[in-house]
Protein backbone atom coordinates (compact mmCIF):
# COMPACT_ATOMS: atom_id res chain seq x y z
CA UNK A 1 0.00 0.00 0.00
CA UNK A 2 1.38 3.10 -0.50
CA UNK A 3 2.10 6.10 1.98
CA UNK A 4 0.12 8.63 2.02
CA UNK A 5 1.47 12.02 2.79
CA UNK A 6 0.72 15.70 4.78
CA UNK A 7 2.52 18.39 2.44
CA UNK A 8 3.74 21.66 4.72
CA UNK A 9 5.34 24.93 3.17
CA UNK A 10 6.75 27.62 4.99
CA UNK A 11 7.06 31.16 2.52
CA UNK A 12 9.90 32.90 4.63
CA UNK A 13 11.08 36.17 3.24
CA UNK A 14 14.81 34.35 3.22
CA UNK A 15 13.52 31.03 1.35
CA UNK A 16 10.08 28.58 0.77
CA UNK A 17 10.51 25.34 2.74
CA UNK A 18 8.33 22.15 1.72
CA UNK A 19 8.35 19.18 4.32
CA UNK A 20 6.28 15.64 3.59
CA UNK A 21 4.89 14.38 7.16
CA UNK A 22 4.07 10.75 7.43
CA UNK A 23 -0.03 10.57 7.78
CA UNK A 24 0.09 7.58 10.33
CA UNK A 25 3.25 8.58 11.78
CA UNK A 26 3.26 11.55 11.88
CA UNK A 27 7.16 11.86 11.14
CA UNK A 28 8.49 14.34 8.53
CA UNK A 29 10.17 12.31 5.54
CA UNK A 30 11.00 14.92 3.56
CA UNK A 31 11.84 18.41 3.41
CA UNK A 32 14.21 21.32 1.62
CA UNK A 33 13.97 24.83 0.98
CA UNK A 34 15.13 27.11 -1.91
CA UNK A 35 16.54 28.95 -2.70
CA UNK A 36 19.67 27.71 -0.81
CA UNK A 37 21.14 31.30 -0.42
CA UNK A 38 18.99 33.75 0.96
CA UNK A 39 16.20 35.31 -1.36
CA UNK A 40 16.90 39.21 -2.91
CA UNK A 41 14.74 41.36 -0.50
CA UNK A 42 14.34 44.83 -2.96
CA UNK A 43 15.10 48.39 -0.97
CA UNK A 44 14.46 50.65 -3.46
CA UNK A 45 14.76 53.20 -1.04
CA UNK A 46 15.90 52.94 2.73
CA UNK A 47 13.62 51.65 4.80
CA UNK A 48 11.51 49.70 2.02
CA UNK A 49 11.78 46.05 1.62
CA UNK A 50 10.19 43.96 -1.33
CA UNK A 51 10.00 40.90 -2.97
CA UNK A 52 8.48 39.57 -6.07
CA UNK A 53 5.44 36.99 -5.11
CA UNK A 54 6.43 34.53 -8.35
CA UNK A 55 9.73 34.16 -6.92
CA UNK A 56 8.10 32.79 -4.18
CA UNK A 57 6.48 30.31 -6.39
CA UNK A 58 9.18 29.36 -8.24
CA UNK A 59 11.08 28.32 -4.59
CA UNK A 60 8.15 26.42 -3.65
CA UNK A 61 7.53 24.53 -6.71
CA UNK A 62 11.67 23.91 -6.53
CA UNK A 63 11.70 22.63 -2.99
CA UNK A 64 8.29 20.60 -3.88
CA UNK A 65 10.08 18.65 -6.45
CA UNK A 66 13.13 17.88 -4.40
CA UNK A 67 11.10 16.35 -1.57
CA UNK A 68 8.72 14.78 -4.01
CA UNK A 69 11.68 13.23 -6.05
CA UNK A 70 13.56 12.68 -1.94
CA UNK A 71 10.68 10.41 -0.88
CA UNK A 72 9.70 8.69 -3.92
CA UNK A 73 6.23 10.35 -4.00
CA UNK A 74 3.64 10.91 -6.35
CA UNK A 75 1.11 13.38 -6.23
CA UNK A 76 -1.64 11.71 -5.45
CA UNK A 77 0.15 10.48 -2.42
CA UNK A 78 -0.54 13.74 -1.03
CA UNK A 79 -3.68 14.19 0.47
CA UNK A 80 -3.71 17.43 2.05
CA UNK A 81 -1.69 20.89 1.74
CA UNK A 82 -1.03 23.59 4.23
CA UNK A 83 0.60 26.93 4.04
CA UNK A 84 2.67 29.49 6.51
CA UNK A 85 4.16 32.62 5.55
CA UNK A 86 5.60 35.38 6.82
CA UNK A 87 3.09 37.89 8.21
CA UNK A 88 1.78 41.30 7.28
CA UNK A 89 2.98 41.38 3.54
CA UNK A 90 1.30 42.89 0.98
CA UNK A 91 0.14 41.52 -2.25
CA UNK A 92 -1.87 42.88 -5.19
CA UNK A 93 -3.83 41.16 -8.53
CA UNK A 94 -6.39 42.52 -10.81
CA UNK A 95 -9.26 40.11 -12.39
CA UNK A 96 -7.10 38.41 -14.03
CA UNK A 97 -4.99 37.69 -10.83
CA UNK A 98 -1.77 39.40 -12.04
CA UNK A 99 0.44 40.54 -9.57
CA UNK A 100 -0.25 44.19 -10.04
CA UNK A 101 3.43 44.99 -7.68
CA UNK A 102 6.17 43.30 -5.91
CA UNK A 103 5.12 42.40 -2.48
CA UNK A 104 5.45 45.22 0.18
CA UNK A 105 7.04 42.34 3.24
CA UNK A 106 6.74 42.78 6.64
CA UNK A 107 10.19 44.42 7.14
CA UNK A 108 8.98 47.40 5.21
CA UNK A 109 8.59 50.61 7.34
CA UNK A 110 7.28 53.10 4.99
CA UNK A 111 3.89 52.65 6.39
CA UNK A 112 4.48 53.82 9.51
CA UNK A 113 3.22 57.20 9.10
CA UNK A 114 0.19 56.03 7.50
CA UNK A 115 -1.06 53.52 10.83
CA UNK A 116 0.27 56.42 12.89
CA UNK A 117 -2.18 58.69 11.58
CA UNK A 118 -5.01 56.48 11.66
CA UNK A 119 -4.29 55.65 15.39
CA UNK A 120 -4.05 59.57 16.00
CA UNK A 121 -7.39 60.59 13.86
CA UNK A 122 -9.19 57.24 14.95
CA UNK A 123 -8.55 57.55 18.57
CA UNK A 124 -6.64 55.06 20.34
CA UNK A 125 -9.62 53.63 22.22
CA UNK A 126 -11.63 52.94 18.83
CA UNK A 127 -8.29 51.53 17.52
CA UNK A 128 -7.43 49.42 20.67
CA UNK A 129 -11.02 47.94 21.19
CA UNK A 130 -11.43 47.10 17.70
CA UNK A 131 -8.03 46.20 16.05
CA UNK A 132 -6.08 44.90 19.82
CA UNK A 133 -3.33 47.30 17.91
CA UNK A 134 -2.17 50.52 16.81
CA UNK A 135 -2.89 50.34 12.69
CA UNK A 136 0.89 50.40 12.97
CA UNK A 137 2.88 49.16 10.13
CA UNK A 138 0.44 46.60 9.18
CA UNK A 139 -0.73 45.20 5.55
CA UNK A 140 -3.80 47.88 5.70
CA UNK A 141 -1.05 50.75 6.25
CA UNK A 142 0.98 49.19 3.32
CA UNK A 143 -2.33 49.28 1.07
CA UNK A 144 -2.77 53.04 2.26
CA UNK A 145 0.79 54.11 1.17
CA UNK A 146 0.06 52.11 -2.18
CA UNK A 147 -3.21 53.84 -2.59
CA UNK A 148 -1.62 57.77 -2.27
CA UNK A 149 1.60 57.02 -4.24
CA UNK A 150 0.22 54.59 -6.76
CA UNK A 151 -3.64 55.44 -7.47
CA UNK A 152 -3.33 54.29 -11.09
CA UNK A 153 -2.33 50.91 -9.91
CA UNK A 154 -4.60 50.96 -6.79
CA UNK A 155 -7.31 51.46 -9.03
CA UNK A 156 -6.59 48.30 -11.01
CA UNK A 157 -6.08 46.34 -7.33
CA UNK A 158 -9.12 43.50 -7.80
CA UNK A 159 -8.09 41.89 -4.19
CA UNK A 160 -5.54 42.04 -1.86
CA UNK A 161 -3.60 39.16 -0.10
CA UNK A 162 -1.67 38.15 2.52
CA UNK A 163 1.95 36.10 1.09
CA UNK A 164 -0.02 32.72 2.12
CA UNK A 165 -3.14 33.72 0.56
CA UNK A 166 -0.77 34.47 -2.76
CA UNK A 167 0.70 30.90 -3.10
CA UNK A 168 -3.02 29.41 -1.90
CA UNK A 169 -4.16 31.28 -5.05
CA UNK A 170 -1.20 29.87 -7.64
CA UNK A 171 -2.64 26.08 -6.15
CA UNK A 172 -6.24 26.80 -6.86
CA UNK A 173 -6.91 29.89 -8.89
CA UNK A 174 -9.19 30.78 -5.92
CA UNK A 175 -8.73 34.13 -4.00
CA UNK A 176 -9.58 33.63 -0.14
CA UNK A 177 -7.74 34.31 3.38
CA UNK A 178 -8.78 33.56 7.34
CA UNK A 179 -9.55 35.67 10.15
CA UNK A 180 -6.27 35.00 11.41
CA UNK A 181 -4.81 36.31 8.31
CA UNK A 182 -7.07 39.32 8.26
CA UNK A 183 -6.01 39.89 12.03
CA UNK A 184 -2.54 40.17 11.20
CA UNK A 185 -3.32 43.16 8.67
CA UNK A 186 -5.31 45.11 11.08
CA UNK A 187 -8.27 44.13 8.62
CA UNK A 188 -10.24 42.82 12.15
CA UNK A 189 -12.48 43.81 13.86
CA UNK A 190 -13.13 41.73 17.25
CA UNK A 191 -15.29 44.02 18.69
CA UNK A 192 -18.01 43.73 15.46
CA UNK A 193 -16.51 40.38 14.66
CA UNK A 194 -16.28 41.29 10.75
CA UNK A 195 -13.96 43.04 8.50
CA UNK A 196 -12.96 46.25 9.73
CA UNK A 197 -14.72 48.61 8.16
CA UNK A 198 -14.40 51.91 10.00
CA UNK A 199 -10.63 51.34 9.32
CA UNK A 200 -11.72 50.63 5.62
CA UNK A 201 -13.45 53.52 5.27
CA UNK A 202 -10.93 55.43 6.88
CA UNK A 203 -8.55 54.47 4.23
CA UNK A 204 -11.11 54.78 1.72
CA UNK A 205 -11.22 51.02 0.65
CA UNK A 206 -13.66 49.29 -0.73
CA UNK A 207 -14.58 46.61 2.05
CA UNK A 208 -14.68 43.81 -1.68
CA UNK A 209 -11.05 43.99 -1.92
CA UNK A 210 -10.09 41.88 0.68
CA UNK A 211 -10.90 38.31 -0.17
CA UNK A 212 -13.48 35.45 0.53
CA UNK A 213 -13.06 34.44 4.35
CA UNK A 214 -12.40 30.93 5.22
CA UNK A 215 -11.96 29.10 8.36
CA UNK A 216 -8.00 28.11 9.07
CA UNK A 217 -9.04 24.42 9.40
CA UNK A 218 -11.06 23.43 6.50
CA UNK A 219 -10.75 22.31 3.01
CA UNK A 220 -10.38 26.62 1.81
CA UNK A 221 -9.60 25.39 -2.31
CA UNK A 222 -8.02 22.59 -3.82
CA UNK A 223 -5.38 22.08 -6.45
CA UNK A 224 -6.32 23.42 -9.87
CA UNK A 225 -5.67 21.58 -12.94
CA UNK A 226 -3.32 24.11 -14.44
CA UNK A 227 -1.26 24.24 -10.60
CA UNK A 228 -1.47 20.02 -10.66
CA UNK A 229 0.19 19.94 -14.38
CA UNK A 230 2.59 22.69 -13.14
CA UNK A 231 3.73 20.81 -10.28
CA UNK A 232 3.40 17.22 -10.57
CA UNK A 233 0.35 17.78 -7.57
CA UNK A 234 -2.97 15.93 -8.00
CA UNK A 235 -5.90 17.95 -9.03
CA UNK A 236 -8.38 18.32 -6.16
CA UNK A 237 -5.25 18.19 -3.62
CA UNK A 238 -7.15 19.73 -0.63
CA UNK A 239 -5.26 23.11 0.57
CA UNK A 240 -6.80 22.82 4.03
CA UNK A 241 -4.67 25.00 6.36
CA UNK A 242 -3.36 28.22 6.05
CA UNK A 243 -1.78 30.72 9.08
CA UNK A 244 0.74 33.01 9.19
CA UNK A 245 4.62 32.07 11.07
CA UNK A 246 4.44 32.86 14.35
CA UNK A 247 0.69 31.76 14.90
CA UNK A 248 2.26 28.46 12.47
CA UNK A 249 4.95 28.43 15.00
CA UNK A 250 3.02 27.86 17.87
CA UNK A 251 0.79 25.44 16.10
CA UNK A 252 3.90 23.67 15.46
CA UNK A 253 4.90 23.49 18.88
CA UNK A 254 1.06 22.05 19.72
CA UNK A 255 0.36 25.84 21.66
CA UNK A 256 -3.66 26.01 21.26
CA UNK A 257 -5.04 26.66 24.79
CA UNK A 258 -4.83 29.85 27.26
CA UNK A 259 -1.66 30.33 29.25
CA UNK A 260 0.67 28.05 26.66
CA UNK A 261 3.44 30.21 25.13
CA UNK A 262 5.63 29.31 22.23
CA UNK A 263 8.83 31.08 22.06
CA UNK A 264 11.65 31.43 19.97
CA UNK A 265 15.37 33.36 20.30
CA UNK A 266 17.31 33.63 17.15
CA UNK A 267 18.57 36.90 16.12
CA UNK A 268 15.57 38.49 17.36
CA UNK A 269 13.21 36.74 20.06
CA UNK A 270 9.68 35.96 19.80
CA UNK A 271 7.40 35.60 22.65
CA UNK A 272 3.86 33.98 21.64
CA UNK A 273 1.15 33.30 24.02
CA UNK A 274 -2.61 32.07 23.83
CA UNK A 275 -5.34 34.63 25.37
CA UNK A 276 -8.83 32.95 26.29
CA UNK A 277 -10.59 36.43 26.19
CA UNK A 278 -10.31 39.30 23.50
CA UNK A 279 -7.62 42.20 25.92
CA UNK A 280 -4.81 44.33 24.37
CA UNK A 281 -2.16 46.16 26.14
CA UNK A 282 -3.26 50.02 26.34
CA UNK A 283 0.46 50.84 25.59
CA UNK A 284 0.61 49.06 22.32
CA UNK A 285 3.50 47.19 23.58
CA UNK A 286 2.78 43.65 21.90
CA UNK A 287 0.49 43.21 19.64
CA UNK A 288 -2.49 40.66 19.51
CA UNK A 289 -4.15 38.73 16.76
CA UNK A 290 -6.52 35.95 16.16
CA UNK A 291 -4.79 32.51 16.74
CA UNK A 292 -5.62 29.46 14.41
CA UNK A 293 -8.17 28.30 16.67
CA UNK A 294 -10.45 31.24 16.95
CA UNK A 295 -13.45 31.57 15.64
CA UNK A 296 -16.25 34.37 16.17
CA UNK A 297 -17.73 31.83 18.83
CA UNK A 298 -14.48 31.01 20.65
CA UNK A 299 -11.91 33.71 21.65
CA UNK A 300 -8.14 32.58 20.86
CA UNK A 301 -6.15 35.13 21.17
CA UNK A 302 -1.86 34.81 20.05
CA UNK A 303 -0.65 37.68 21.97
CA UNK A 304 2.77 38.17 20.01
CA UNK A 305 5.82 40.09 22.22
CA UNK A 306 9.26 40.34 20.24
CA UNK A 307 13.07 41.28 21.50
CA UNK A 308 14.75 42.82 18.77
CA UNK A 309 17.95 42.37 20.26
CA UNK A 310 18.24 38.16 21.84
CA UNK A 311 20.45 36.12 19.78
CA UNK A 312 22.19 38.99 18.23
CA UNK A 313 23.47 39.68 21.62
CA UNK A 314 24.59 36.79 22.35
CA UNK A 315 26.57 36.33 19.11
CA UNK A 316 28.24 40.36 19.47
CA UNK A 317 29.80 38.51 23.21
CA UNK A 318 30.57 35.46 21.36
CA UNK A 319 32.36 37.64 19.00
CA UNK A 320 33.84 40.47 20.75
CA UNK A 321 34.24 38.59 24.51
CA UNK A 322 34.82 35.02 24.11
CA UNK A 323 35.70 35.18 19.87
CA UNK A 324 38.53 32.01 21.82
CA UNK A 325 35.52 29.40 23.21
CA UNK A 326 32.39 27.46 21.01
CA UNK A 327 29.22 28.71 21.83
CA UNK A 328 28.69 25.68 24.03
CA UNK A 329 32.04 26.64 25.69
CA UNK A 330 30.66 29.78 25.87
CA UNK A 331 27.80 28.87 28.05
CA UNK A 332 29.93 26.52 30.17
CA UNK A 333 31.83 29.50 30.96
CA UNK A 334 28.56 31.46 31.94
CA UNK A 335 27.89 28.71 34.49
CA UNK A 336 31.05 29.63 36.27
CA UNK A 337 29.74 33.10 37.37
CA UNK A 338 26.86 33.38 40.02
CA UNK A 339 23.05 33.96 39.84
CA UNK A 340 22.98 37.39 39.04
CA UNK A 341 26.42 37.86 37.40
CA UNK A 342 27.50 39.61 40.49
CA UNK A 343 25.76 42.54 40.17
CA UNK A 344 26.64 42.86 36.38
CA UNK A 345 23.23 43.73 34.28
CA UNK A 346 22.97 43.64 30.33
CA UNK A 347 20.11 44.90 28.52
CA UNK A 348 19.78 43.70 25.17
CA UNK A 349 18.32 46.16 23.79
CA UNK A 350 20.77 47.55 20.93
CA UNK A 351 19.13 46.17 17.55
CA UNK A 352 16.95 49.02 16.67
CA UNK A 353 13.58 50.59 18.33
CA UNK A 354 11.98 47.72 20.96
CA UNK A 355 8.26 47.67 20.99
CA UNK A 356 8.13 46.85 24.15
CA UNK A 357 9.82 49.46 25.44
CA UNK A 358 6.96 51.79 23.29
CA UNK A 359 9.60 52.35 20.51
CA UNK A 360 12.31 53.54 22.36
CA UNK A 361 15.78 52.56 21.01
CA UNK A 362 17.35 52.76 24.21
CA UNK A 363 20.97 51.13 23.13
CA UNK A 364 22.21 47.76 25.31
CA UNK A 365 23.27 48.69 28.33
CA UNK A 366 26.13 47.57 30.54
CA UNK A 367 25.82 48.26 34.41
CA UNK A 368 27.66 47.43 37.72
CA UNK A 369 30.93 46.35 36.04
CA UNK A 370 33.43 46.55 39.21
CA UNK A 371 37.05 46.23 37.68
CA UNK A 372 38.44 44.42 40.76
CA UNK A 373 36.29 41.73 40.76
CA UNK A 374 34.34 40.89 37.56
CA UNK A 375 35.48 39.66 34.57
CA UNK A 376 34.14 38.00 31.31
CA UNK A 377 32.71 35.03 32.67
CA UNK A 378 30.36 37.41 34.46
CA UNK A 379 29.60 39.03 31.04
CA UNK A 380 28.62 36.40 29.37
CA UNK A 381 26.33 35.15 32.23
CA UNK A 382 24.64 38.41 32.65
CA UNK A 383 24.28 38.90 28.51
CA UNK A 384 22.06 35.02 29.08
CA UNK A 385 20.29 36.56 32.16
CA UNK A 386 19.58 39.59 30.28
CA UNK A 387 18.11 37.99 27.52
CA UNK A 388 15.82 35.99 29.81
CA UNK A 389 14.57 39.14 32.01
CA UNK A 390 13.33 40.95 28.47
CA UNK A 391 11.30 37.88 27.65
CA UNK A 392 9.66 37.94 31.40
CA UNK A 393 9.03 41.81 31.51
CA UNK A 394 7.14 41.36 28.34
CA UNK A 395 5.59 38.42 30.18
CA UNK A 396 4.08 40.28 32.54
CA UNK A 397 2.25 42.58 30.35
CA UNK A 398 0.97 39.26 28.83
CA UNK A 399 0.32 38.63 32.56
CA UNK A 400 -1.40 41.93 32.73
CA UNK A 401 -3.44 41.16 29.72
CA UNK A 402 -5.45 38.14 31.84
CA UNK A 403 -2.84 35.28 30.52
CA UNK A 404 -1.85 32.88 33.57
CA UNK A 405 1.36 31.15 31.71
CA UNK A 406 2.39 27.87 33.04
CA UNK A 407 3.84 26.30 30.18
CA UNK A 408 7.11 27.46 27.47
CA UNK A 409 7.49 25.26 24.46
CA UNK A 410 10.12 26.07 22.52
CA UNK A 411 12.14 23.87 19.62
CA UNK A 412 15.81 23.31 20.94
CA UNK A 413 17.88 25.61 18.68
CA UNK A 414 19.72 29.24 19.36
CA UNK A 415 19.36 30.36 22.42
CA UNK A 416 17.57 27.19 24.12
CA UNK A 417 20.55 25.20 23.31
CA UNK A 418 22.27 26.68 26.39
CA UNK A 419 21.32 25.09 30.33
CA UNK A 420 22.12 27.89 31.88
CA UNK A 421 19.55 29.81 29.02
CA UNK A 422 16.63 27.65 29.49
CA UNK A 423 16.98 27.19 33.58
CA UNK A 424 17.02 30.94 34.09
CA UNK A 425 13.69 31.27 32.30
CA UNK A 426 11.88 28.67 33.91
CA UNK A 427 13.28 29.61 37.42
CA UNK A 428 13.10 33.32 36.77
CA UNK A 429 9.00 32.69 35.08
CA UNK A 430 7.95 30.08 37.09
CA UNK A 431 7.05 28.45 33.79
CA UNK A 432 7.47 24.89 32.94
CA UNK A 433 10.04 24.61 29.16
CA UNK A 434 8.91 21.52 27.05
CA UNK A 435 12.17 21.32 24.20
CA UNK A 436 10.10 20.37 21.57
CA UNK A 437 11.59 18.77 17.98
CA UNK A 438 9.03 20.19 14.86
CA UNK A 439 9.34 23.50 11.86
CA UNK A 440 7.25 25.63 10.48
CA UNK A 441 6.87 23.39 7.41
CA UNK A 442 6.21 20.55 9.65
CA UNK A 443 3.16 22.29 11.66
CA UNK A 444 1.98 23.67 8.17
CA UNK A 445 1.51 20.02 7.04
CA UNK A 446 -0.32 18.88 10.39
CA UNK A 447 -3.02 21.55 10.27
CA UNK A 448 -3.64 20.27 7.17
CA UNK A 449 -3.96 17.26 8.25
CA UNK A 450 -6.75 18.58 11.49
CA UNK A 451 -8.32 21.25 8.10
CA UNK A 452 -9.01 17.73 6.00
CA UNK A 453 -10.45 15.47 8.70
CA UNK A 454 -7.64 13.31 8.56
CA UNK A 455 -6.68 14.12 12.15
CA UNK A 456 -9.62 14.82 14.68
CA UNK A 457 -7.73 17.72 16.85
CA UNK A 458 -4.69 19.02 17.53
CA UNK A 459 -4.34 16.23 20.29
CA UNK A 460 -4.08 13.08 17.69
CA UNK A 461 -2.18 15.37 15.34
CA UNK A 462 0.47 16.08 17.98
CA UNK A 463 0.61 13.42 19.72
CA UNK A 464 3.90 12.01 18.13
CA UNK A 465 5.78 15.01 18.36
CA UNK A 466 8.88 14.26 19.80
CA UNK A 467 9.88 15.51 23.23
CA UNK A 468 13.33 16.37 23.86
CA UNK A 469 13.08 17.70 27.35
CA UNK A 470 11.54 19.50 29.58
CA UNK A 471 12.79 21.97 32.42
CA UNK A 472 11.33 22.52 35.63
CA UNK A 473 11.77 25.88 37.71
CA UNK A 474 14.29 25.51 40.21
CA UNK A 475 12.39 26.21 43.50
CA UNK A 476 15.64 26.79 45.44
CA UNK A 477 17.24 29.49 43.45
CA UNK A 478 13.77 31.35 42.55
CA UNK A 479 14.31 33.96 44.73
CA UNK A 480 17.87 34.61 43.97
CA UNK A 481 16.58 34.90 40.26
CA UNK A 482 13.83 37.18 41.27
CA UNK A 483 16.47 39.05 43.18
CA UNK A 484 18.10 39.52 40.05
CA UNK A 485 15.60 40.31 37.60
CA UNK A 486 13.74 42.99 39.80
CA UNK A 487 17.76 44.69 40.16
CA UNK A 488 17.67 44.04 36.13
CA UNK A 489 14.39 46.38 36.14
CA UNK A 490 15.71 48.74 38.41
CA UNK A 491 18.62 49.36 35.78
CA UNK A 492 16.67 49.81 32.45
Amino acid sequence: MARQYLLGFDVGSSSVKASLVDVDNGQMVATAFYPEKEAPIKAVKAGWAEQDPEMWWTNAKLALSKIMAEADAKGSDIKAIGISYQMHGLVCVDKQQKVLRDSIIWCDSRAVPYGEKAFKDLGSEKCLSHLLNSPGNFTAAKLAWVKENEPELFSDIYKVMLPGDYLAMKLSGEINTTISGLSEGMMWDFKEKRPAKFLFDYYGFAEDTIADIVPTFAVQSVVSKAAAEETGLAEGTPISYRAGDQPNNALSLNVFNPGEIASTAGTSGVVYGVLGDVNYDPKSRVNTFAHVNYTKELDRLGVLLCINGTGILNAWVHRNITPDLSYAEMNELAAQAPIGSDGVTISPFGNGAERVLENKEVGCQIKGINFNKHNRTHIVRAAQEGIVFSFCYGMEIMQQMGMDIKKIHAGKANMFLSPLFRDTLASTSGATIELLETDGSVGAAKGAGMGAGIYKDNVEAFSTLKRIATIEPDAAKAQQYKEAYERWKENL
